[in-house]
This record gives C-alpha cells, sequence and structure tokens, in this order.
C-alpha cells in the first residue's frame, strides 16, 4: 500500500521546478493568469520573494502539482495521500477535491492572508518528542506558545510570541544538553492561536469554493485521520491555518492502516525521514514482543480446505457441502453460493426471487438507481417474497454522494433488509458501519452479535483489512451522537468486524482490478486467519468472484480455501437478468477472448476502466477514442473539424451541441445546476461532461435493447461468460432462454463436487 506525501512551506529554493515547469506549458499559464505574475519566473529566479509567504506557497504548490501529473502515468495512482501543511492542498487536488486551478487561487489566498500576519516566532525543537515539549510549556506557564508542529519522535515546532518562544526553548535546552532548539525564519507564529483571525477570513473563502468529496483517502493535518465522508472538506481546512499539525499521528496511522512504501514530492526527503522514524519506532516497540515465546502470536492455521465427498459421482447433497456451512446456514442457501449484483438491476427483482424460491440467495443490483428506483425494487420483492425470506441488496459507494449512500442505507433499515453487499469501497463509511450496526447486541453469553449481515467485495489487501477490523471507533462515536445507534448497539459493534463476509473479487466484468484469484484468495484468508477483530465473534468467511463460469472454476476456489463462491457475468444471460434480449443473444456468443477494457464513464476524468464486450459492438474503440481525445486537448473546440464530425455521426448521432444542451438540462432537472455552472466556466469540465453523456447513452442503448444503437452498446462482462457458452455448448442450456439461474448455480455447484470427488 502506497501513500504520496507532499512537503510543506520551507522546502521551496531558487531553481525548483526547472524539470518541469515547462512540459506544462497550459497549467503555467492559467497560475499566470491567476497570479497576476510569471510562476516560471517566480520558481526559477524568485530570489528574495521566495522567501515570502505570500510568493512561497503558491510557487510550492504549483512545483508540486506539476511533478505530480508528470509522474502520476508512470507511478500510478496512491492508496491514500497526506501533505505537511501547505502539502494538503496538493493532497486534496490529487484526491479529486479540487483541481489545479482552484487549488492555486486557494493557496494564494491563504499565503497573502498568512503574509499579513506580523509578529511572533517559530522555532524547531529538535531532539525532543511531543510528550517533553509539553511538560516544557507547562512548566514554563506561558500561555503565548504553543505546539505548531509534532512532526516525529524527535522534531517538534513550537510557535507563539518571540518572547514565548525564546523563554520555552531556554528552558528547553537548560532541562537536557542533547535537546537543540533552531529559531525558524518566519515572520508570525503560524500554526497558532495568533492565526485565529487569518484563519476565521480563509475559512469564509473556503465557503465560496467548490470542494468534491475526496474520492481516496485524504489524511487531515488538524485530525491525522481521513477525511470523514460525508462531512464538508471545508470544516477541517479551515481550521488547518491555526491548528496543530499532527504529523507524527498521520505517520502511525499510515502504518496501522498498511501503507509499507511512501512517495514523497518536495526537496530534501524531510517527510521520508519523518516516515522512517515513525516506522522505526513501531518496528522497535514491536521486537520484544515478537522475540518473547509467550507473547508472540501463534503462526497461522494453513486454510481450512473443504473435503471432497466420497462419492465417485456428484449429486446434489454433495455439492450441499462445500464451502462453508455456516454460511449456508446465515444466509439460508443449500449451497455456499451467491448470485452477485450487477448495475442498474440487471441483477433484477426477478432475479432475487427465483434464487430464494430456488432455496439460494442472490444480490439486487441498486447502482446507477435513483433511490425511488430502489424503493420500488424493495416493495417489488416484498409483495412476492414470504416475510423472512432471504435476499440481498446492493450497496455502491460513490464517493460523490455520500448523503445519498446514506439515504439508501436508511430506506434498507426501514425496509428490514439484513443482507448487503458492498462494492467500490476503498473505506470504510459512516453509513455502511449504521447498517452493519444496526441492531448488534451481546447475546446472554455475553457474545457480540450482528443482526445485519455485509458481504464486501475487495480486492485490495488493504481494503480488505479494514473490513476485517472494527469500525473506526470515531464514526460509531458520531453515528451514536446523532441518535442513529444506541449505546447498547454502538458497544457490540466496536468489537465486531465491519464485513460479516469477505468476497474475493479478481478479474470480472465492469470495474475490476484485473487480480489473479490464484494469488488473490490465498492471501486474503490468511488475511482473515491473522485479523484478531473477530476474536469475540463469528470469524469472518473469505469467498471468491470473478472468472466462475465453469465446475473446474468453483472447484479451484473451494480447494483455495473459499467459504463461498460468487457470480456475475454468466447470470445477464438468464431470463431472469435485467437487460435487453438483443444483449443476452450477444452475450450466449461469446468466447473467452471477446471480451476487453474499456474507459469507465463514471470515473472517466480519471482514466478508470472497466471490462466489457469488444464482440459485435464498436462501444470500446469508440471509448478509448473519446478518452483518448479528453487526454489531449483541454476543449472541445480544439479537436479538429473532421474528427468532430465523425463523433458526431458515430458515437454520439447528433450534433456535439445537442449532446450539451441534454446534458445541461439532465443536471438541472435533477437539482444540480452548480455541476452546468462549473462546466460552462471549465472548457474541459464541459468536453467530459458531453463525453460522458455516450457512456450513459450506450448503456441505455443495451438495457432497452434500441438495435438502432447496437453498434454502441455498452456491456459489462469478464470472459466467465465466453467459458460458461463452452461448457452449455450443445445442451439444453445452450439457449439463453433455458438458462435459469438457479440451474446456473446448480450446473457450477454439482459439476464442482464432481470434480473434487474425480481428484481425490
Amino acid at each position: 500500500m502506497r501513500a504520496l506525501l507532499f512537503a510543506g512551506q520551507g522546502s521551496q529554493r531558487q531553481g525548483m521546478g526547472a524539470e518541469v515547469l515547462d512540459a506544462f506549458p497550459e497549467h503555467c499559464a492559467l497560475a499566470d493568469d491567476i497570479l497576476g505574475l510569471s510562476v516560471r519566473e517566480l520558481c526559477l529566479h524568485g530570489g528574495d520573494r521566495l522567501r515570502l509567504t505570500r510568493y512561497a506557497q503558491p510557487a510550492l504548490f504549483t512545483v508540486h502539482a506539476l511533478t505530480y501529473l508528470a509522474g502520476r502515468e508512470e507511478q500510478g495512482e496512491p492508496d491514500v495521500v497526506a501533505g505537511h501543511s501547505l502539502g494538503e492542498f496538493n493532497a486534496l487536488m490529487v484526491a479529486g477535491v479540487l483541481d489545479f486551478a482552484g487549488g492555486l487561487r486557494l493557496v494564494a489566498e491563504r499565503g497573502r492572508l498568512m503574509g499579513e500576519a506580523d509578529g511572533g516566532a517559530m522555532a524547531a525543537v529538535l531532539g525532543a518528542g511531543l510528550t517533553e515539549v509539553e511538560r516544557a510549556l507547562a512548566a514554563s506557564g506561558r500561555e503565548d506558545v504553543e505546539v505548531a508542529n509534532d512532526n516525529s519522535a524527535t522534531q517538534v515546532v513550537i510557535s507563539g510570541t518571540a518572547a514565548g518562544v525564546s523563554a520555552v526553548t531556554a528552558l528547553l535546552t537548560a532541562g537536557d544538553p542533547a535537546i537543540r532548539c533552531v529559531p525558524l525564519p518566519v515572520s508570525a507564529a503560524f500554526h497558532s492561536r495568533e492565526m485565529a483571525p487569518a484563519a476565521r477570513r480563509f475559512a469564509a473563502v473556503l465557503a465560496e469554493t467548490p470542494l468534491a468529496p475526496p474520492r481516496l483517502p485524504v489524511i487531515s493535518n488538524v485530525t491525522a485521520r481521513p477525511y470523514p465522508p460525508g462531512e464538508p472538506v471545508a470544516a477541517l481546512l479551515g481550521r488547518q491555518i491555526r491548528s496543530r499539525v499532527r504529523w507524527t499521528e498521520t505517520m502511525e496511522h499510515l502504518l496501522d492502516s498498511g501503507v509499507d512504501e511512501v512517495t514523497e514530492i518536495g526537496r530534501g526527503r524531510t517527510l521520508t525521514g519523518f516516515w522512517r522514524e515513525a516506522a522505526a519506532t513501531r518496528r522497535t516497540s514491536a521486537a520484544p514482543a515478537r522475540a518473547t515465546p509467550t507473547t508472540a502470536p501463534a503462526a497461522p492455521a494453513a486454510p481450512a480446505v473443504q473435503a471432497a465427498p466420497a462419492a465417485p459421482v456428484a449429486t446434489t447433497a454433495s455439492a450441499a457441502g462445500l464451502g462453508s456451512a455456516r454460511f449456508r446456514e446465515v444466509y439460508r442457501s443449500r449451497y455456499a453460493y451467491v448470485a452477485g449484483s450487477m448495475f442498474q438491476g440487471i441483477a433484477s427483482t426477478d432475479l432475487v426471487v427465483r434464487m430464494a424460491g430456488a432455496g439460494l440467495f442472490g444480490f439486487f443490483g441498486t447502482g446507477g438507481l435513483p433511490l425511488s428506483g430502489i424503493r420500488a425494487a424493495l416493495d417489488d420483492i416484498g409483495r412476492r417474497l414470504p416475510p423472512g425470506a432471504p435476499y440481498g441488496m446492493n450497496l455502491l459507494h460513490d464517493m460523490t454522494d455520500s448523503a445519498g449512500e446514506r439515504a439508501t442505507v436508511d430506506l434498507f433499515l426501514r425496509h428490514g433488509v439484513r443482507y448487503v453487499e458492498a462494492a467500490a469501497f476503498t473505506r470504510v463509511t459512516a453509513p455502511l458501519v449504521l447498517f452493519r450496526a444496526k441492531g448488534a447486541h451481546r447475546d446472554p453469553g455475553g457474545r457480540p452479535v450482528a443482526v445485519n449481515q455485509v458481504l464486501a467485495k475487495v480486492s485490495r489487501p488493504e481494503v480488505a483489512r479494514q473490513f476485517l477490523a472494527p469500525p473506526p471507533p470515531e464514526l460509531l462515536d458520531r453515528l451514536r451522537a446523532e441518535g442513529a445507534l444506541t449505546a447498547e448497539e454502538a458497544a457490540a459493534a466496536a468489537v465486531l468486524p465491519v464485513a460479516s463476509d469477505l468476497c474475493v473479487e479478481s478479474d470480472s466484468g465492469g470495474h475490476t482490478d484485473g487480480g489473479v484469484a490464484l494469488a488473490l484468495l490465498p492471501t486474503f484468508v490468511r488475511l482473515r486467519d491473522r485479523a484478531a477483530a473477530a476474536e469475540d465473534g463469528e470469524p469472518v468467511r473469505v469467498g471468491a468472484a470473478g472468472g466462475i463460469g465453469t465446475p473446474e472454476a468453483a472447484a479451484a476456489c473451494f480447494l483455495l480455501g473459499a467459504d463461498f463462491v460468487l457470480t456475475g457475468s454468466v447470470n445477464q444471460c438468464s431470463p431472469q437478468a435485467g437487460t435487453s434480449d438483443a444483449v443476452k443473444d450477444l452475450l450466449a456468443g461469446l468466447d473467452v477472448q471477446d471480451v476487453t477494457y474499456a474507459p469507465a464513464g463514471d470515473l472517466f476524468e480519471l482514466g478508470s476502466r472497466v471490462q466489457v464486450v469488444r464482440r459485435g459492438t464498436l462501444f470500446p474503440a469508440r471509448a478509448n477514442q473519446l478518452y483518448e481525445l479528453y487526454r489531449r486537448h483541454a476543449r472541445l473546440e480544439d479537436i479538429d473539424a473532421r474528427t468532430l464530425a465523425t463523433l458526431e455521426r458515430g458515437c454520439f448521432g447528433r450534433p456535439l451541441a445537442e449532446v450539451w444542451d441534454r446534458t445541461a438540462r439532465h443536471y438541472r432537472d435533477t437539482g444540480r445546476p452548480e455541476v452546468v455552472h462549473d462546466a460552462e466556466r471549465d472548457p474541459k469540465r464541459r468536453m467530459a461532461l458531453v463525453f460522458k453523456w455516450y457512456f450513459a447513452e450506450s448503456s441505455r442503448a443495451a438495457l432497452t435493447g434500441a438495435k438502432e444503437n447496437s453498434a454502441n452498446f455498452q456491456v459489462h462482462c469478464g470472459p466467465a461468460m465466453g467459458a460458461f457458452n463452452r461448457l452449455v455448448e450443445g445442451t439444453e442450456l445452450e439457449s439463453w432462454r433455458r438458462r435459469d439461474v438457479d440451474a446456473i448455480a446448480d450446473l457450477l455447484m454439482t459439476g464442482a463436487a464432481e470434480v473434487l470427488a474425480a481428484a481425490r
């Protein structure tokens, strides 16, 4: 797991950015307009101006932003970002909270406000930690000095009046000759109460600035924890100027989260040094426990492999013995098998009801549906299934809509939903914790019990660790404070893992990390076995998904230690799937090589990719062309006329001006006029929205079976579909009209039992 760290003020130098400024002429021109001066001249020949806060901060932000952009393609996206003081603004840019221009405007104003503050002093205390410094502050009796930066176990920065800083540094050095205090060349007491007026003025600026929710974790200097989902970024960011930079705690949080690699952007690699010091301290403190046999953790047990049935020929009974008996009990399913959700209700109410009627379990696909559509699905399922019949609902995480996620969970709880498939989560969120914790209690024997089950689809170890651990205490505290949880529910949930089940998602249809099941599944089983979170409750069950289209694939998953298997692609070519007959005809003719990768419409600007059908549709080629055009151009008007005409004829089937009119009307009609307003001011954003219309339209065409637009069908699918087609070739299931979802489950599970029996 990799963290990207951005240095703050103090790392500036004349000549910085020489290697990147010329590579981004459009960004530099934009910076010149915003700052009213040449940013290239400032960075390369700024001289004494770079010592002034009002110039140093925008110059550093620009160089660090361009350095990140220059290395982004080679290094890939980090798992978490953090920045020291000013560097936090670069971290927020990486996470999509603000773009380059918006970030630079904020930083320029921040530098101006901080630069106007006068009086005060700062000093770096070297060779002492936070406890020693706070002890000296208390002993001094000075209320005009405070800790500004807690950088590491051996470096703390104090800030306050000049007289106060002088008195405290004298006390520190007199008490311990190994401690050194170095005055810092600043004109004001940054990150102290002296900055309160500047902080208030900056908070007013933030209140007028559009800030998106982070699309990946950003560690706040104020709390040393990620910005909380569902809360405005400005609330914490506005406090940063006058609050302590909790960098030691930030490093500890990264270590606790599983970060094992950091990349620093900034001169001198100071932050890398702080990281190494924190990691070394962690290793040293842990060494005695590892060295003492009586306290060393037991070696993880080898994954339990389900014994193959004794019968030489598989039967339904032997298939029912595969995987975890407890999984079958909890999900009230005759197989350790789940039909997973699919986007926009392709995993339909018909699918869920059919599975339940066959004694099996399925999840309804809520992704992409409005709340009214999810409510209608719940009402339909409630009418068609007997009370208490088991079924589940998908909860697809959307980093841009935490309010929608909370509203969906509230809807689930009102309808008595007890099973949720959590997908696309990169971190645990408050709504997800609310669902898991609601109804949690202690049984008569004192053991914690969860009423609600969370099956979390994961493909990365650092995400799995979050689901294997109990909820973050701050989330439980917040939910309890707002009255969403009782004290009993919060206390019981505090010792239960967030997930009841982990589903290891390898290469699959739709969004996928392209992971390999042979590598992922054993790794996640070991993570589960080592997790201490479930000591007092039920162990988390680990299942497998992705590429399961044959009995052999299912058998391999059970042999690798899976407690259950989950299928997706194969179920969308069934009578119960909520996609069109035209798409099902297409899917039934696929082979394993007939899928490929294309840009994802929902994360288009980020370059994220999905696995889709390529046979019989031009969608992959056209989608990739749109992304390349977006990547190379700043606005639609920069694209040559011939290419634009080709797009209008092929992709869009109408003039691009009409596409924009329809797009703008959609956002206004759905209560989001600010999206249109921003796009009209930002040509790059407008181009992205126009191109994303194609992705939405290509999905609609596939779902409705618009044959006149079949060349643009967007169908998420993995190679399991082709493998299943070859399996059933020449049998009654060759026709998709006979492929009921329960028949697919029976074929795969009884076949898996037969494979394992033959291998004995």
